[in-house]
């Protein structure tokens, strides 16, 4: 008597399985490279649709908070609507969003593109992981999956502010959202084809759209009022009326996530003492690897009068140094343990910061830009991993992924509101010296420099703060997984890790 093998439902697979990869690679690449690819594209993007310097913030943050409020229930959904329904879903939204943004005619309506392309990668891109762990279940394939997946998305990172310069210098800034629509319909296409419908499941619970909605109306308001701080002042109603907001958002949405049965943030997590100094960590120095990209993007074109083609060939050294620390750390932790690595990564991002800070001094791009921005961001590519180990160290198996996902959660929403601060010291200094005069090239690198500064003192406290980290074991590290901002991260399928330490 013979049996016939039952197959596993949670398989995604209708054909073969490299192909299921190769839609989860090009999605995730394309999630990720949307966050940085816009930069070398902003001062195009301004010239073209007359945006404030508070605007152009928007064009980066826009994604990045929805992106960051709505992470944890994409991840949610997946689990209980289907991978393959909700990894659709998200696609078409980004590929419609990516359109409507390059078809943008005046400058809000880019901003709400960009916000729109963020819930789209927010569905889709915890599914891509997800649809690779369950595709490939024997171990040796599946570790040579997400190796593949891992480097094909650390390298979307890397390669944004390339791409996005090769795209404006040769057509226009529009080609940065529109080049995602081809390519978003192709994989929409692969996927329907190559992913096979799953049985229908019973609903376990809800999503908490509630909770999303009270921290993405509250990030928003806090940077609001910081962007409009420039404009209108501190004392300004406006101003006031923003962050008062965000304070009462923000209170909102702890009272709903202590009542919800569902919530999107278990708030008692936090009594995990490695868990809580990790977000604090991750949301002190999350700002930096934005700023950094927003600061240089604009000066190698206003300062030193650099091309948009040749501007984001001079990023490449960002994601050099991102890729390099990425491989690093995971090396380093199997000597050293994640605090001690963690603190030295932050050193070295401290070095480059003040390198950095010297912008605009004279020295062109190879004396002030090239050294320092590889040291910065291979400090935070070498500091993510460790610091993701010792958030997961205090808590069990099974609330694992959930410590991930708030890590990166927090990173996301620190980078968005960290900008907004680090733009604000930028432009305050710069009006000071400015005096009410139109700022000089050299006055806006002040500004950045000041910024950086401030910026490389934050790391500096983070790095000290680490020392209080847990003194987990060494040992061979999981395997990175990187997310929007290419940082490594644990392999649970439902979150991605990210950004700067």
């Amino acid at each position: 008597m013979t049996t016939r093998a039952v197959p596993d439902v949670d398989r995604p697979v209708r054909h073969r399985p490299n192909a299921v990869l190769a839609v989860a690679c090009v999605a995730s690449f394309m999630g990720i490279l949307d966050v940085s690819i816009v930069n070398v594209a902003l001062p195009s993007m301004r010239a073209d649709l007359g945006l404030s310097p508070g605007g152009l913030q928007w064009v980066v943050n826009g994604y990045t908070l929805t992106y960051a409020g709505l992470l944890l229930v994409g991840g949610r959904a997946a689990d209980l609507l289907g991978r393959r329904p909700v990894f659709i879903a998200g696609l078409a939204v980004f590929t419609v969003a990516s359109l409507l943004g390059g078809l943008a005619t005046e400058g809000w309506q880019l901003v709400a593109a960009r916000a729109l392309q963020g819930v789209g990668g927010a569905v889709f891109t915890p599914a891509t992981l997800t649809l690779v762990t369950t595709t490939f279940v024997e171990p040796r394939e599946r570790a040579r999956a997400l190796a593949i997946w891992s480097g094909v998305a650390s390298a979307g990172g890397a390669l944004g502010g390339v791409i996005g310069g090769v795209l404006t210098g040769l057509l226009s800034w529009r080609w940065v959202l529109i080049v995602n629509v081809p390519i978003g319909l192709a994989v929409l296409a692969a996927a329907w084809w190559v992913l096979a419908p799953e049985p229908r499941r019973p609903l376990r619970g809800r999503l908490d759209l509630t909770g999303a909605a009270l921290v993405t109306a509250a990030s928003s308001c806090l940077i609001g009022g910081l962007v409009g701080s420039e404009q209108h002042g501190w004392g300004a109603p406006s101003t006031l009326g923003l962050l008062g907001a965000a304070v009462v958002l923000g209170a909102a949405f702890v009272l709903v996530e202590r009542r919800a049965a569902h919530p999107l943030v278990p708030l008692g997590v936090f009594r995990v003492r490695s868990l809580a100094l990790a977000n604090g960590l991750s949301l002190l120095t999350a700002g930096l690897i934005p700023a950094i990209f927003f600061f240089v993007s604009l000066h190698l074109q206003q300062g030193l009068r650099m091309p948009p083609l040749e501007a984001g060939l001079a990023l490449l050294p960002a994601g050099l140094g991102i890729v390099v620390g990425l491989q690093t750390g995971p090396r380093l932790l199997r000597r050293f343990r994640p605090r001690s690595v963690y603190c030295a990564a932050c050193l070295v991002s401290v070095v480059g910061l003040l390198l950095l800070s010297r912008i605009g001094s004279g020295g062109g791009y190879a004396g002030e830009v090239l050294g320092p921005l590889f040291l910065a961001t291979a400090g935070f590519g070498a500091a993510g991993l460790p610091i993701t180990m010792a958030a997961t160290s205090g808590v069990g198996r099974e609330q694992a992924g959930l410590a991930s996902g708030l890590l990166n959660t927090s990173r996301q929403i620190g980078g968005a509101v960290g900008l907004a601060a680090f733009v604000v010291i930028a432009s305050t200094v710069t009006a000071h010296r400015a005096g009410g005069a139109v700022p000089s090239a050299a006055l806006l690198a002040d500004g950045y420099g000041v910024a950086l500064l401030v910026g490389a003192a934050l790391v500096l406290v983070a790095g000290v703060g680490g020392l209080a980290l847990p003194g987990t074991a060494t040992g061979p590290p999981p395997p990175p997984v990187p997310s929007p901002d290419p940082q490594p991260a644990t392999t649970d399928p439902r979150h991605h890790l990210g950004g700067p330490p």
